[in-house]
Formats: C-alpha cells, structure tokens, sequence
C-alpha cells in the first residue's frame, strides 16, 4: 500500500510540475498612453495603437501573459528600475544615456525627429529664427533633451507630461513650434483637425547622439534572458510578416527604417 501511495504522490507530482511548466509567464508592461498612433487609450480606457500591437504580438509569439501598466513618461525609467513594470514599451529611444540606466531588446521602429510650425511661420528652424520662440516637447523626452541643449539658451521651453498636451498648446496659439518624431507629428496631428494650419519645418534631424539607434523595449540589465525573448520574437514577427501587417494598418511608409 505505501508503495502504491508513494507512486500516485509521484504521479502527481509530476503532473502538477508539467501544468506549471505551461503556464504563462506574467510580464508587466508600462507606458505613458498619450502617443497616438503609437500607445494611447480609446473612449472605453482600453490601450491601443501600434505599440500596442506589437507587444500584444510579441507577447503571443514569446508565450507572456502581458498586462499593461500605466505611468507618466518621466516616471517609466524610475519605475521600471524599482519593479513596478518589468519592461517598458512606450516607442523609447535607444540613446547612450539611456543605456546606462536599462537594457534595450533590438529596434522595433527607427524615424527622425522634425519640427512643426503653421505654415505661414517666416522664420528658420534655427538659433536665430528660434530666438524668444516657444518650443513644445514632452517632459524627459530625446526632445527635450535636444531642444534644451541646441535653443535652451535663446528660446522658452515649455514641457509637457503628453504629447497630446503639447499639440493643443500649439493649436490654441500658446507655442510658436513642437519638436517630436516626424511620423507622430504627421498621423497624430498634422493629419488632424487640430493640425489645419500647420507643417513640417526644418530639416529631419537624425543625429544619433540625439535620436538614438531605434525605437526599443527597455528592461533592467539584469533581465537579459526576458530581453532575448523579446529579441527573438521581434525577429520573427519581422520575419513572418505580422510586423508588416500590423504597420500597415497605422502608415503607408515603411516605419522600421533602415
């Protein structure tokens, strides 16, 4: 009788470890849901959006359980490092300072950053044309960080904790220009109603010291086999075409870059 109970203990066992092996890693994803096209949430409060997607169909092809995380922009990092979200997926440049506070999984996504100014603005995008000028940019951002070391001197910065915040002010008069990413400008609100009135200006800028290498998932350093997952899977919906058809959905250019 012992022996025929310790044998169905075992059976049971090893029962039990094979349904846990199955089970689905839970992974906490954060962002700041104020960057359409790319993260923001509908009228029902759900996230949607490219990024949005893309993790959904990261998190399929890796077997996560993904749960979304919301946190101000400014506070992602600072979250991230003190394990309320496990990985941050909020279109976050890969830039040098970056690197030395988080791990970044490979580039999902690669574009410049442009100005936008109304179309009958008569100066350049430049120290002089700048000069006195109200720039709007969001909090923490690479934007920020060019804009303030390029025009910080000579122009008011003025930061914002969203996007969408940066793009009424500009709207209703209370900023002469924004600096973000082109493609978000364009789709998130040139393309708008509230964009009527206003262009792209200047040239793209593409300096890596600034824009970065790629848009990324960040992690801590030290979860580097969660980040080779995630690798893996951006290779292969990359590879499989769902990348290509979840792009399509959002822009009729080619968003991954070279």
């Amino acid at each position: 009788m012992k022996k025929l109970l310790t044998l169905v203990s075992i059976c049971l066992a090893v029962v039990s470890g094979a349904a846990q092996s199955q089970e689905q890693k839970v992974v906490r994803l954060a962002s700041d849901f104020t960057y359409p096209p790319f993260n923001y949430k509908n009228a029902e409060g759900k996230p949607v959006g490219f990024d949005i997607e893309i993790a959904n169909a990261l998190c399929k092809e890796a077997n996560f359980k993904c749960e979304w995380v919301s946190q101000d922009w400014d506070g992602l990092i600072p979250a991230l490092l003190a394990r309320k979200a496990d990985v941050i997926m909020a279109s976050m440049r890969i830039t040098e300072e970056r690197k030395k506070r988080v791990l970044f999984t490979h580039k999902y996504y690669q574009t410049p950053a442009r100005f936008v100014a109304r179309t009958d603005a008569d100066y350049k995008m430049d120290k002089a044309g700048l000069t006195g000028k109200n720039i709007g940019v969001q909090l923490g951002t690479i934007h920020d960080t060019y804009v303030t070391e390029k025009f910080g001197d000579v122009a008011n910065i003025k930061r914002y904790k969203g996007q969408d915040e940066v793009y009424l002010d500009l709207s209703n008069g209370r900023l002469d220009v924004a600096f973000s990413n082109a493609d978000q400008l364009q789709l998130a609100f040139l393309d708008k109603p509230l964009g009527k009135g206003f262009e792209l200006a200047g040239e793209p800028v593409t300096d890596k010291a600034y824009v970065g290498e790629g848009t990324a998932l960040a992690l801590r350093k030290q979860d580097k086999k969660l980040a080779e997952a995630f690798n893996e899977a951006i290779d292969t919906i990359r590879q499989n075409g769902t990348y290509d058809k979840i792009a399509s959905k959002y822009f009729n250019f080619d968003i991954y870059g070279d």
